[in-house]
């Protein structure tokens, strides 16, 4: 199979469904910001961590694919059958942060993202991972969106997050709090 196709040398590309839209489209910014982010996870899942920790971040990488595909689809073409997002992949993000949570000193000020290049990873997707978002929101409001799709995006920049947190503790990094300087 023949990764180029040439359809898109005239600055246009396929919905799933087939419709023909412009590279620029919103859906287009929309899904191609989920693969970005979903680079920024394969970056961070190559760096030295815990095997359980590995597995989720594929788990989520994974995720990400359905997302993006859901995304992808031309809106009321329902004879293209793809898989779907349920809550209960929010949930498991939700108690993978509660059990992170546990072992984390608490939250008495913002940080400043860094500390470690792997923690600075983390900072990153989070902040792709919230323009995701922030595109799919838009794209809501234009078009059709499945409502869990907005909402997964918004628990994974919390999961990013708390895993940045986590990785600074595991790799003894330190944590520099955002203190407002006073006028």
């Amino acid at each position: 199979m023949k990764i180029y196709t040439k359809t898109g040398d005239k600055g246009e590309t396929s919905l799933l469904g087939g419709a023909r839209v412009p590279k620029f489209h919103l859906r287009i910014e929309a899904y191609g910001t989920v693969d970005e982010l979903n680079s920024h996870l394969g970056l961070i899942r190559d760096q030295e961590m815990e095997k359980e920790t590995k597995d989720f971040l594929i788990q989520i990488q994974d995720n990400l694919f359905v997302l993006g595909s859901n995304l992808a689809k031309e809106p009321g073409k329902d004879k293209v059958k793809i898989p779907s997002i349920s809550e209960t992949e929010i949930e498991e993000l939700e108690h993978k942060m509660d059990e992170m949570n546990e072992t984390l000193p608490d939250m008495k000020f913002f940080v400043l993202p860094g500390g470690h290049p792997t923690v600075s990873m983390c900072h990153i997707a989070r902040c792709v991972c919230r323009r995701a978002e922030r595109i799919s929101v838009h794209l809501a409001m234009e078009s059709e969106v499945d409502a869990v799709i907005t909402k997964y995006l918004n628990r994974l920049s919390d999961y990013l997050f708390v895993l940045s947190r986590k990785f600074t503790q595991d790799l003894n990094a330190e944590e520099i709090p955002w203190i407002p300087k006073k006028d």
